[in-house]
């Protein structure tokens, strides 16, 4: 366990770095871009490295403790972010507000207890994994939606308006923060669907309205009525803003609270 946790502090060392140059970047104005996704990009080999150690140690995936949750999770997110970092300028700015919610997390992780889990049998199967997969995308394209509309909330409130400056107006990164949504949207339905199909191949049923099916339920009915908001009464991009943070705020109570005060058979994590 100490060279998993070992690499894994070494991971958030150069996260912190990376985040924080980002944000600078944007506090000074200053385009560091290539360091920041050098640092990044390190930090994420190092989690990545740690992640394989835990699995091969413990003999399943981070799936179960809070600890292996948040863990993933903060490596998923910071894939997903850092993808829309390289490949779409709008997105950089946004580190200013995406990087603090991953630090948040980072935080979280490091005072989480690393002990192992019990890992069930009903989890021995391939859809466990599509599942996952399906969720982390969801999560992943939302918290990058979430980091655009904190830009248009800060704007619309006065705060960093010339740092955001070069950034386009709020409409287009509006427009940019829902198309993110919409893929959201699909990855959240393709998630509720194999996570069905799994809980047909483990319990006998598709569907039983546990807590966490539920929560997962209505966070898929607070997308849709985001998006579908927005393209029936045009909405402003501070109403919209607003919306998508109000998602974010939902899906993340359903995947790191839900599991930890269900005590259904769907419980998420042991």
């Amino acid at each position: 366990m100490e060279l998993e946790l070992g690499v894994l502090w070494a991971a958030i060392v150069f996260y912190v770095l990376g985040g924080s140059l980002a944000i600078l970047s944007v506090v000074l104005k200053k385009r560091p871009e290539r360091t920041v996704l050098a640092l990044l990009a390190t930090g994420l080999a190092l989690h990545t490295l740690a992640l394989g150690v835990r699995w091969e140690r413990v003999g399943h995936g981070p799936f179960i403790t809070m600890f292996e949750i948040l863990s993933s999770n903060i490596w998923s997110l910071t894939v997903a972010f850092l993808l829309a970092y390289w490949r779409i300028p709008q997105v950089r700015p946004a580190a200013a507000v995406v990087m603090p919610i991953l630090f948040v997390m980072m935080g979280w992780l490091m005072l989480t207890h690393p002990g192992e889990g019990h890992f069930p049998p009903t989890y021995r199967t391939v859809w466990l994994y599509i599942h996952i997969g399906f969720g982390k995308v969801f999560l992943g394209a939302v918290l990058v939606a979430v980091g655009i509309s904190g830009v248009i909330l800060l704007r619309s409130a006065g705060i960093g308006v010339e740092k955001f400056s070069p950034l386009p107006d709020s409409g287009r990164l509006d427009e940019l923060s829902f198309r993110l949504m919409a893929v959201g949207l699909i990855f959240e339905t393709l998630m509720l669907v194999a996570g069905a199909i799994w809980a047909q191949d483990a319990w006998g049923r598709y569907w039983a309205w546990d807590p966490l099916e539920t929560w997962a339920f209505l966070t898929w009915l607070a997308v849709a009525f985001a998006i579908h908001a927005r393209l029936t009464f045009k909405t402003q991009p501070q109403t919209g803003a607003i919306m998508i943070v109000a998602v974010f705020v939902l899906a993340f109570l359903t995947f790191f609270g839900v599991p930890f005060i269900s005590t259904s058979p769907h419980k998420g994590a042991v």
